[in-house]
């Protein structure tokens, strides 16, 4: 069957910004991109309700992530070397200061913090995180780097009152194993 899809992402369509934008370049304001995204999110929501417009996003997110890695990270097997780069990739492209506060590869088990969110740090405090995106593009760079599944799930928000976004990620393989073991 053939894929009718009119936008089917390919690097490509992020264009050449320097041939595109001599003057202005590659950068814009965290308001229009918060703009973009929130728009969009609320649109859809109206369209197809809160669940369903969650997993869009949490799966966008994923393909982000999966193209990142592919186009902005260089590739390596040392956990050390992949935290590194992409802390320096998510400062450099302004989208937030990545820490590790947690790692054990063995049980497939990472607790990651991302401050200065491009995606809510600075939003009003409300009841619930807000950051399905970030969950699916971290899950994609872990996936990417270890080529085994896991799920990412924040935890604690700046909309929800922390100061930082923290997320958990756990092998999907792991956690199948622990449950049957139960």
């Amino acid at each position: 069957m053939e894929d009718k899809r009119k936008y089917k992402f390919s690097w490509d369509l992020i264009g050449d910004i320097q041939l595109g934008r001599p003057n202005l370049g590659n950068t814009t304001r965290v308001e229009v991109y918060r703009l973009l995204q929130f728009t969009f999110r609320d649109i859809i929501e109206l369209n197809v309700g809160k669940e369903q417009t969650d997993r869009i996003f949490y799966d966008a997110g994923k393909l982000a992530g999966q193209e990142f890695y592919k186009h902005m990270l260089k590739p390596t097997s040392d956990i050390n070397e992949f935290i590194s780069q992409l802390q320096a990739a998510l400062r450099e492209l302004g989208i937030g200061i990545l820490r590790v506060e947690q790692v054990d590869m063995d049980l497939g088990e990472l607790t990651l913090t991302v401050a200065e969110d491009l995606d809510c740090s600075g939003l009003p405090e409300g009841e619930e995180e807000i950051c399905t995106y970030d969950e699916g593009f971290i899950c994609a760079l872990i996936e990417s780097f270890t080529g085994i599944p896991f799920t990412v799930k924040e935890v604690d928000c700046w909309c929800t009152g922390d100061r930082t976004c923290r997320f958990e990620a756990h092998s999907v393989s792991y956690n199948a194993t622990e449950n049957e073991e139960q």
